[in-house]
């Protein structure tokens, strides 16, 4: 018998059945998120208790902040104490952050391995007598209003290490590739040549998945020679291109912001290293926040803001000391002879996703082994699990590190509540940039990275670690240089089609 037309499946019902069993699928009870886009912005030099310590009293009890009552003495002989405040604003100085200088703000002046946070001030007081106060004053939330709205509606790793007890070019070489293959400080003969270790983009690479460097003055992540290939240079990218390939869906698996570490006029850094307005920090931290909250790639989404070290400032949590690996067998040079199997001092970590549970704080990790800690290894032994990597560890610091592909599971369905904008941030600086100052080490650093890449002499660019060079000229050289870097590798690439 022939069936009437009343009795054929109608196409349009059938199309909305099958729109509806593809979002019970995304949203269910047992749904998991597809998390293939990560973006990753390290800022320079603060500590946890420093930006983050008070909101444990106004914004989350949870937090392992700061009560008000910390302190540390003066020094052994001089036991009156200075404690901390959260009255932190501008702050025009550097304190010291170097691998000795971190050894006696760990240690104090107590004897053995086992860190006691007391020696903070008494370091500071080593460098100037006003500099004690500097390094014990801590943020109040509401001068962060970037930073609590996120802690507030998204995770805040409260044990967040960073990975050696030292300066900042170790602890950011750690964050792709789980070692700073030796160093606990720059090493000349390694910029030169490059950092020769294999890193996370190394990875994303072999196994056919896409990343991008987005910076602002000269991609850090040029420090390793990998990053060096010609066919990496189409990766690295002026950070207008993030708003742009966020707006299009085009963000690859992996991108690195790399923000603006030269502080002038009309361009000023925002990267919150000391001497640089953390107000700039957080209007970065927003625009990235808000260009990947409008991107069609949202909902697949995690963002990573941490630090790569904590600058000199004040944290009251002991440094993680046992069973910490060492990464590759290498020992840091003399007179300490570093084994790399210490951690250093715990820095602010916030993460951002639709599926992050509201509020979330993350402190110790469950495994892969009893003592491992959060720390700059866990982000690539995080990207391997989220991203599917079939590759090995990158190191046996990776492999040891804590993971924390757990908080992006804790909910059924994803997030509909996350905020479109945030806060706008506080300057915490009246006047204009001393672009005129000279350089920090990691400046200079980066000055020796943009005469390698522009094949210019780096002992007669700047003698005497670029102490003559102003924070200007160098904003103006490296930029120059750059440019003419990415000019280079375009042609070549050209040359070779």
């Amino acid at each position: 018998m022939k069936r009437s037309s009343s009795s054929k499946p109608n196409p349009t019902v059938l199309f909305h059945l099958f729109v509806l069993l593809l979002i019970h699928r995304r949203t269910g009870s047992n749904a998991q998120p597809e998390i293939n886009v990560v973006v990753i912005l390290v800022l320079e030099n603060r500590s946890f208790d420093h930006m983050l310590g008070w909101m444990k009293q106004s914004l989350n009890p949870s937090i392992n902040g700061l009560t008000g009552t910390e302190c540390n003495p003066r020094s052994a002989a001089d036991i009156s104490s200075i404690c901390v405040s959260d009255d932190a604003g501008f702050i025009d100085s550097d304190p010291g952050h170097s691998f000795e200088d971190v050894i006696q703000q760990v240690f104090g002046s107590t004897s053995g391995s086992v860190p006691s946070m007391s020696g903070f001030v008494s370091q500071a007081l080593t460098i100037s007598s006003t500099l004690p106060a500097t390094v014990m004053k801590c943020f109040s939330p509401e001068n962060l209003p970037v930073f609590s709205s996120l802690v507030g509606e998204y995770a805040v790793f409260d044990r967040w290490f960073s990975s050696i007890p030292g300066p900042t070019q170790p602890n950011r070489l750690f964050v792709y590739s789980a070692t700073s293959h030796g160093a606990t400080r720059h090493d000349p003969v390694d910029l030169l040549l490059g950092y020769p270790q294999k890193t996370i983009f190394d990875s994303l690479h072999d196994e056919g998945l896409d990343f991008a460097i987005y910076f602002e003055s000269l991609p850090t992540t040029l420090f390793y020679r990998n990053m060096r290939r010609l066919d990496f240079a189409p990766k690295f990218h002026w950070f207008p291109t993030f708003g742009k390939h966020a707006r299009e869906g085009k963000l690859p698996s992996l991108s690195v912001i790399e923000p603006r570490y030269f502080d002038v006029v009309g361009a000023e850094a925002d990267d919150d290293h000391p001497g640089h307005d953390v107000g700039n920090g957080q209007r970065l931290v927003k625009e990235v926040y808000e260009a990947l909250r409008a991107s069609p790639q949202w909902n697949r989404s995690l963002l990573i803001l941490t630090y790569d070290e904590h600058g000199g400032f004040y944290d009251h949590v002991e440094t993680p000391y046992v069973g910490v690996p060492n990464p590759d067998g290498l020992r840091g040079p003399p007179p300490f002879y570093f084994n790399f199997d210490r951690l250093g001092v715990r820095i602010p970590t916030i993460m951002v996703s639709p599926w992050i549970k509201k509020g979330t704080v993350v402190s110790r990790p469950n495994g892969p082994t009893t003592n491992s800690e959060y720390e700059h290894s866990s982000i690539p032994a995080t990207l391997k699990k989220l991203l599917g990597l079939k590759s090995d560890f990158l190191t046996k610091r990776d492999a040891w590190a804590g993971t924390f592909e757990h908080i992006l599971q804790e909910l059924s369905s994803l997030r509909t509540d996350c905020p479109e904008i945030l806060p706008d941030p506080l300057p915490t600086r009246s006047s204009e940039a001393k672009e005129d100052s000279f350089l920090s080490e990691f400046q200079a650093e980066l000055v020796d990275l943009a005469a390698v890449l522009n094949g210019d002499s780096v002992f007669n660019l700047r003698k005497d670690t670029g102490k003559q060079m102003t924070v200007k000229e160098a904003d103006a050289y490296v930029n120059f240089a750059m440019k003419n870097y990415m000019k280079a590798a375009r042609e070549a690439i050209d040359r070779g089609n």
